[in-house]
């Protein structure tokens, strides 16, 4: 019988080795570093711009990862054991160009080459994140991204509700929410934040308790009273990211209009009766709100939804396509929807897209604009007042030549 010892021999006789040197030269010219072991020790400390893929997960997760069999790759573990099974693993799946990194992360650390630090997650967080953590875009960086960033809600309503438990539920760190309104029974049919037992409770504290419950990692930042030109900027400057809840133009614009001004992105929805838009505003990367619709519409073409109805799912699906968006934006991965304008049908079941741009001559993201602020200059935006009580649209029209589909409600 062939013994463990007799067997690496054997594997290490068809892989090729290197030094840590050598591997570290290869890594700053842009080679994959391939880590396998478990995640507990990833976590414990890592070779910097590696991925991460369990010695158990690697036949079941590499093409996936690393679809190109003649990448460049090199393999390491603790000591060089299981990364040289790993190594003549990826020869048998057809990997044409794989080292093993001899000694392992320790021989690495010796010659005191980099080391990514351990991360700060709790023995509670890696298990509650644990499905996080197993995603190589993610991982433990992207997870303690998510707790270290700072998402303002506008709005706890039908599209701040769904965003709100999922961003907790995610473990983004700290939630802001603004609202100053309070339960009402007719919100219950959309605003799944909310329970029934806090009718008449002010719609902040009730998110916050929601929210609390759902993941006690997060912090609620809770301000009671309405958006405007007082608080606005106060606010915007204190997050991260914005995710706009609100249902009025008047609060749009103003919003809007703030984050530009503070280079903040602002992730978009709005919904009427079967139908919902959504859009990421990222300043200077794409169109802002008012490239979008310059001026809101006349108020008989804008009914709120206490007017028109809105199907309760509908802010659902769209508020958690927000906090998709929200995510993919602190996260740094994916393709976020700048200069483009999903738009949803829930009677057909479909999703189209509307191509969107900048408008050259916008007051407030224009080059001319953006120099403006830069030598420090006041701009005076045109405002208006609140076109619709409760926000609201007409049905979906086709795009204006910037892509300016007829804006939607966002039902509270």
């Amino acid at each position: 019988m062939t013994s463990s010892s007799d067997l690496f021999r054997q594997v290490r006789a068809t892989i090729t080795e290197i030094s840590p040197p050598e591997a570290e030269r290869l890594r700053t010219a842009g080679t994959v570093l391939l880590d396998v072991r478990e995640p507990a020790e990833w976590d414990a400390g890592h070779i910097p711009d590696a991925i991460h893929v369990p010695r158990g997960y690697l036949e079941e997760r590499i093409e996936a990862l690393l679809p190109d069999r003649a990448t460049p790759i090199v393999v390491y573990c603790a000591t060089g054991i299981r990364s040289a099974y790993g190594s003549a693993t990826l020869g048998q799946l057809g990997y044409r160009n794989v080292a093993n990194l001899a000694g392992g992360i320790e021989a690495w650390r010796r010659l005191g080459l980099p080391v990514v630090a351990p991360t700060g997650l709790t023995t509670a967080q890696q298990q509650r994140y644990s499905r996080h953590l197993l995603i190589p875009e993610v991982g433990t960086a992207g997870q303690s991204r998510l707790l270290d960033a700072r998402v303002l809600l506008v709005g706890a309503g039908g599209l701040g509700s769904p965003a709100a438990l999922y961003l907790a539920a995610a473990g983004v760190g700290t939630l802001g929410i603004i609202d100053f309104d309070v339960v009402e029974a007719s919100n219950l049919q959309r605003q799944v934040v909310h329970t029934t037992d806090r009718i008449g409770e002010k719609k902040t504290e009730s998110a916050r308790r929601t929210i609390e419950a759902l993941n006690p990692d997060v912090a609620v930042e809770t301000f009671d009273e309405a958006l405007g030109p007082d608080n606005v900027e106060r606010l915007v400057d204190a997050f991260d990211v914005i995710l706009d809840g609100t249902d009025t133009f008047e609060t749009r614009y103003l919003l809007n209009d703030a984050a530009v001004a503070a280079g903040k992105p602002v992730v978009h929805a709005s919904v009427f009766r079967f139908e919902g838009q959504l859009t990421t505003f990222v300043p200077y990367d794409g169109p802002c709100y008012r490239c979008l619709y310059p001026v809101p519409p006349p108020p008989e073409l804008a009914p709120g939804c206490s007017v028109a109805g809105v199907l309760g799912v509908v802010p659902g699906i769209m508020g958690l396509l927000q906090a998709n968006e929200v995510l993919k934006l602190v996260l740094g991965i994916g393709e976020p929807l700048i200069g483009r304008l999903l738009l949803f049908d829930a009677l057909a079941g479909t999703f189209d897209e509307l191509r969107l741009a900048r408008d050259p001559a916008c007051p407030a993201c224009s080059d001319a604009a953006r120099a403006t602020r830069a030598r420090g200059e006041r701009i005076d935006l045109p405002t208006f007042g609140d076109a619709a009580a409760l926000g609201g649209a007409a049905p979906l029209g086709g795009a204006a030549p910037l892509g300016g589909a007829a804006p939607l409600g966002g039902p509270r």
